[in-house]
C-alpha cells in the first residue's frame, strides 16, 4: 500500500485530488479539510490511505494532507457503523482539536451535528474512541492528540519518563493529558511532577 504520494497537484476539486508524479495521475478522495489546505498549492505531498470494499470489490484511495487526519480517518472507520464516506464527512465539518473535544467531553450534540451522523453513530463514536484517545493506544500517539510541536516533545519526554519508573502507559496517558489541559506550556520537569502525585 502506498503511504505517500509528492508531486504536482494536477486536478482538484473539494471532493477529489490528483497529484501528477513522474507523469503518472494518483487519484484520491479527499475531504474539505484537506481541499483547503490544497486549494492554494502547486505541488503537495498526501498521505495516502486504501480502502476496501468487499461487498463491491473495489478499492478507493483517500488522501489526507496531515498524518493526523489520515490518523484520526482510520480511527472513525475503525468504529462499528462507520464507514470511509462517514469519516470523510466527520473530517470535513470538524478539525482534529474539534473533534477530539467533543469525543472528550462527550459532547453528542456536537457530533450529531455532522451530516450523516445519528444519535446512535455519536454515541458510538464517544463509546469506543474516548478510552482509545485518553489513553493513547489507538492509531493516534498521546502528543498528536495535545496540539503543538514543543507540548508534544514534552509530553513524548514526560511519558517515556514516567514509563520507565513503573507506571503503565493508560494511567500515564491521562495524567499526562489532564496536566496539559490545565497548564499547555508545561515543561516535561513540571508534567512529571504532578503527575507523580496523581499516579
Amino acid at each position: 500500500m502506498y503511504d505517500y504520494v509528492s508531486g504536482r497537484i494536477a486536478e482538484l476539486t473539494p471532493t477529489r485530488v490528483v497529484i501528477d508524479n513522474s507523469g503518472i495521475g494518483y487519484g484520491m478522495e479527499i475531504s474539505l479539510r484537506t481541499f483547503s489546505r490544497l486549494e492554494h498549492a502547486e505541488n503537495a505531498t498526501i498521505y495516502v490511505q486504501q480502502q476496501v470494499n468487499p461487498r463491491e470489490g473495489t478499492t478507493v484511495y483517500y488522501g489526507f494532507a496531515e498524518k493526523e487526519e489520515r490518523d484520526l480517518f482510520r480511527l472513525i472507520t475503525g468504529v462499528s457503523g462507520m464507514g470511509a464516506s462517514t469519516a470523510r464527512m466527520v473530517l470535513s465539518a470538524l478539525s482534529a482539536e474539534e473533534l477530539r473535544e467533543a469525543i472528550l467531553s462527550e459532547d453528542i450534540a456536537r457530533i450529531k451535528s455532522v451530516k450523516g451522523i445519528g444519535l446512535k453513530g455519536a454515541q458510538r463514536l464517544v463509546l469506543e474512541l474516548k478510552d482509545k484517545i485518553v489513553r493513547g493506544d489507538g492509531e493516534i500517539a498521546p502528543s498528536t492528540m495535545f496540539g503543538g510541536t514543543d507540548r508534544n516533545a514534552a509530553a513524548d519526554e514526560a511519558t517515556t519518563a514516567l514509563q520507565m519508573l513503573g507506571f503503565s502507559k493508560p494511567a500515564v496517558s491521562k495524567a499526562v493529558q489532564a496536566i496539559l489541559k490545565k497548564n499547555p506550556t508545561a515543561s516535561v520537569e513540571e508534567i512529571i511532577k504532578a503527575a507523580l502525585q496523581m499516579l
